[in-house]
């Protein structure tokens, strides 16, 4: 069966480094306290914090810093985690930083601690996810009511809200919704029945219209047309809007209607993403149109949304419109060559793409070949390649070498499940061995790769300086082919992946089964001998 064929759910996980355990997220708030109150070349000025400010502001910092990481990853739902974990450390340092400068309160420096390290993020999705009802409603958004606060940003997200917490949201929010730029309510009314969500979604809705939002979110609501609409008040009010998530919605031909009609403007939309729906191509016709308008486009995401060949085209053409795309992920659809052709003529003009994601898309060699010379010839910063899922074969393999072979900035390659073979895999290793400094992970898993393919990818990446992870598991490698694989990364086996679904017996034709050892050690040979000195011109 084609790897084309499998649904993207079925790709190998990776560990998840998100979020921090409750340890984890202690430990920080010790560094912090111990920064805060040893002495350093700020405090000779503006004085040394106490034991106990010091902790106070240490939890508070790390709350924040938690908040700001947790979001990242919720964007992000298909990564491992590092970029929320690197946010997390980055903003954690930015805001002890911030205040050693200041110094303690008896200097003067902070006139109100506490309400100037809450910031501008408030966030309740912290714990476990459960309803909420009027009572610890009333107290979770306590400090919203609080007269002078700064909180620009609300995440109401894993907590379920019924008609009595909204009720008591309300009056709320309406005191600061002037000030409101960020507004976070994906995963807010699980488990409630469809009348009392709707009525939910209209509170907010209502009491929210005419904040002037940058980030909207209403991600994992299964929203279906009724709930898009439900939330007409607040989305017509919306002209600035620059990110907006809906993800896991229930977005169908009919809702992604209703989201074409209700915002008025999407000139300044930077980020759009529909991940996870039941879109269609009569729906994906109309995300078209959205994206049409969408000239300002840094991030589109329609992967998952069942999205065919004829919505595929549609979303090619809407795509040559976003000549400022950074990032592109059309994952797990049904697009196929002719889709895939199409859309190398719109990625032909993308100059600052940075990741793509193209897996799972019955691209088959000849869209692969078309996006691969696409790609090649613009894109010079790429970083992200994911192309798996596609039925690729050694013969679709050269313009993706080629591909490869140009992009010097290239972090993360993914050429999973599909056919490479040793041919296609050879060719790739040869594309990477020089430079590609920065490469850390390659996920080449499933192919019918056998010894020689796996021994020449071990080979290139294991020289490279900041190298993580070679995955190569689920292929045709002999007993012997592993040995060699696991000598090449003597001392960092961490780097290699798992090999426990390799298959040594493979599943070649009938004269491949019955060759011995000492003719599959004449094939590689030769296989190598042809290879070895094959140019890849960037």
């Amino acid at each position: 069966m084609g790897s084309g064929t499998q649904t993207f759910q079925h790709r190998l996980l990776s560990v998840k480094l998100w979020p921090p355990s409750h340890s984890t997220r202690l430990m920080l708030v010790e560094r912090m306290t111990k920064n805060l109150t040893t002495p350093s070349i700020f405090s000779r000025n503006c004085g040394i914090l106490s034991n106990d400010e010091a902790e106070e502001d240490a939890k508070k910092m790390e709350e924040l810093a938690f908040a700001a990481a947790d979001q990242h990853y919720k964007k992000e739902p298909d990564g491992d985690g590092s970029s929320a974990v690197q946010i997390y450390a980055k903003e954690s340092s930015r805001l002890v930083l911030e205040v050693i400068k200041r110094g303690p309160k008896v200097n003067g420096g902070l006139a109100d601690r506490a309400t100037d390290l809450r910031g501008t993020v408030f966030d309740i999705s912290g714990g476990r996810r459960a309803f909420i009802g009027a009572e610890e409603a009333k107290e979770l958004l306590r400090p919203l009511g609080e007269a002078g606060n700064s909180y620009t940003k609300i995440c109401f997200s894993n907590r379920s809200f019924g008609l009595d917490a909204a009720n008591v949201a309300a009056p709320i929010l309406s005191t600061i919704k002037d000030q409101l730029t960020e507004v976070d309510l994906s995963d807010f009314i699980a488990g409630r029945p469809e009348s009392e969500a709707l009525d939910v979604m209209n509170i907010f809705s209502s009491v929210l219209e005419g904040c002037h939002l940058r980030y909207l979110n209403l991600s994992n609501n299964a929203l279906g047309e009724k709930g898009v609409r439900a939330f007409g008040a607040l989305l017509k009010s919306q002209n600035s809007l620059q990110e907006l998530y809906l993800m896991n919605d229930g977005i169908s031909e009919e809702a992604a209607r209703a989201v074409s009609e209700l915002i008025p403007s999407t000139e300044k939309l930077k980020v759009l993403h529909f991940h996870n729906n039941m879109t269609g191509d009569e729906g994906a016709f109309t995300i078209s149109e959205i994206v049409k308008r969408s000239c300002s486009l840094e991030d589109f995401r329609c992967s998952s949304t069942r999205v065919g060949p004829d919505g595929g085209l549609a979303l090619a053409e809407a795509l040559k419109r976003c000549a400022h795309l950074k990032k592109l992920d059309l994952r797990d659809n049904m697009f196929g060559v002719e889709a895939g052709v199409a859309l190398s003529k719109a990625i032909s003009q993308f100059t600052d793409l940075t990741e793509v994601y193209l897996s799972y898309l019955n691209l088959e060699d000849e869209g692969t070949e078309a996006l691969a010379n696409a790609l090649k010839h613009s894109a010079p910063s790429l970083e992200v390649l994911e192309m798996a899922g596609n039925d690729i074969t050694a013969k679709g393999t050269a313009s993706l070498a080629a591909c490869i072979a140009s992009k010097q900035f290239l972090t993360k390659l993914n050429l999973a499940e599909n056919e490479l073979k040793d041919e296609g895999a050879i060719l790739i290793a040869n594309a990477l061995g020089e430079d590609h400094g920065q490469l850390n992970e390659v996920d080449m898993s499933t192919n019918a790769i056998r010894r020689a393919g796996g021994r020449h990818l071990a080979q290139v990446v294991v020289k490279k300086p900041g190298f993580k992870l070679l995955n190569i598991n689920g292929n045709f490698i002999s007993d012997e082919g592993i040995d060699e694989v696991k000598e090449i990364f003597k001392g960092s086996l961490d780097m290699l992946g798992p090999l426990d679904e390799n298959d040594p017996e493979g599943e070649g034709d009938e004269e491949e089964e019955d060759e011995d050892e000492e003719e599959n050690a004449e094939h590689e040979k030769e296989l190598e001998s042809k290879l070895k000195d094959l140019k890849i011109n960037p």
